[in-house]
């Protein structure tokens, strides 16, 4: 079976993170993904309790969020986390909505931005990339997505595909993966609930209980070279629901 890991920010409103990691292991997750809220303000000590909280329920942290403030501003600081924690490859995982550009050429500039910011991790061997929202699939006026211009803009960016958010974004998922799937080196896996169900939850679903043809997805990520799949949901009312009925569905893919 593919290796399963978690984005942490789904357990945020489940502290502490010590018992969430502890339940992650017991049900079979290999790997987390962090992200600035569980991380960025830990200092040298609080870095390594971390580390060795995960070491201790057999988990490693792969993959983690950085927003494009650090990675621009804070480098030193982004390696101390990225080398503390064992971190392999760096996502950029989002743009306020007062700073996402409106037209092709600027969200060109952008995905240019984005290679320049990640260039000194690259050198430094990690992987690089962006991870979308929904906003990234409106199409503009060109006739244009963000999401292309991104790419066409930073041609060396890798991709953690979150799925879900390109179904909310009324996009195609497969036509995605399968113009893009060169790209993608982690995913995130993740559930819609049907219309007008689980509305406390945002709409989103544990996986295998929503609408998503997960199934689908992951027979056709095979054929791309996919390091790492996470489980996230962005608002959950039951953790320990989710991580198990998750990992549940994930094995049966």
């Amino acid at each position: 079976m593919t290796k399963l890991g978690f984005q942490m920010y789904s357990a945020r409103n489940f502290q502490p993170y010590s018992s969430i990691l502890e339940k992650l292991g017991a049900a079979g997750y290999s790997h987390v993904e962090g992200f600035g809220g569980m991380y960025g303000d830990l200092d040298a000590a609080g870095l390594k309790a971390l580390r060795a909280d995960m070491d201790k329920n057999g988990l490693t942290m792969p993959t983690g969020h950085f927003g494009i403030d650090m990675l621009e501003n804070d480098t030193g600081r982004v390696f101390e986390i990225t080398d503390s924690l064992g971190i392999k490859a760096i996502y950029c995982p989002y743009l306020l909505p007062d700073q996402r550009p409106s037209d092709a050429a600027d969200w060109f500039a952008f995905g240019q931005r984005l290679e320049a910011a990640g260039k000194p991790f690259v050198e430094a061997g990690l992987t690089f990339g962006w991870h979308n929202h929904d906003f990234e699939f409106a199409t503009l006026s060109d006739g244009s997505t963000p999401q292309e211009q991104i790419f066409a803009g930073g041609p060396g960016l890798k991709w953690e595909a979150d799925l879900a958010w390109v179904v909310r974004g009324g996009a195609d998922p497969f036509a995605w993966i399968e113009s893009y799937g060169k790209r993608i080196t982690a995913v995130h896996v993740k559930d819609i609930a049907p219309a007008g169900e689980n509305t406390n939850e945002d709409g989103w679903a544990d996986v295998g209980h929503g609408t998503v043809d997960w199934k689908g997805l992951v027979g056709t990520l095979g054929k791309f070279n996919v390091d790492h799949y996470v489980v996230e949901h962005d608002n959950p009312s039951d953790i320990d629901r989710l991580i198990t009925r998750s990992i549940a569905s994930f094995k049966s893919y």
